[in-house]
């Protein structure tokens, strides 16, 4: 990732399979279920973060279905026990979905929380409120 930092303005695009309200991003596993290997997800995340004017970008869609037709959101109240943490909450930078980007660079657990409910499914944002009020990460009164 120091080899990448040292070219200004990297973009780093990659995919993840969940994130959580604290920013940390997993891209391996659910739980114990491992579904993906690391790659080189978090040398290219860090050195895009580190470099000048560099971006890093994790995208995933802000939702799935399960397989009895549930509709579950990829943004979590929290991991998952046994979920593997590829990107660290203190190198998240720009989360992505359909419903637009969380720049989480330099924010605080409560604002981290509500710019990745902001873009998470819109019928799915009252659950993830609700989690992180009793979390107590977040609290209507911070909008």
């Amino acid at each position: 990732s120091r080899l990448i930092a040292q070219n200004p303005n990297t973009v780093s695009i990659n995919a993840c399979l969940e994130v959580d309200l604290y920013g940390q991003i997993s891209s391996e596993s659910i739980g114990t279920r491992q579904i993906s290997g690391t790659g080189g997800q978090l040398d290219f995340a860090s050195g895009a973060y580190l470099s000048e004017g560099g971006m890093s970008f994790i995208c995933c869609n802000s939702s799935y279905q399960d397989k009895d037709g549930n509709l579950r959101s990829r943004i979590v109240p929290t991991m998952q026990p046994g979920s593997i943490v590829t990107v660290p909450r203190s190198l998240a930078h720009c989360v992505v979905t359909e419903y637009g980007i969380a720049d989480l660079a330099g924010l605080s657990t409560w604002q981290r929380a509500e710019a990745l409910i902001n873009i998470a499914h819109p019928q799915l944002r009252d659950e993830l409120v609700a989690e992180a009020q009793r979390m107590n990460i977040w609290r209507r009164r911070h909008t």
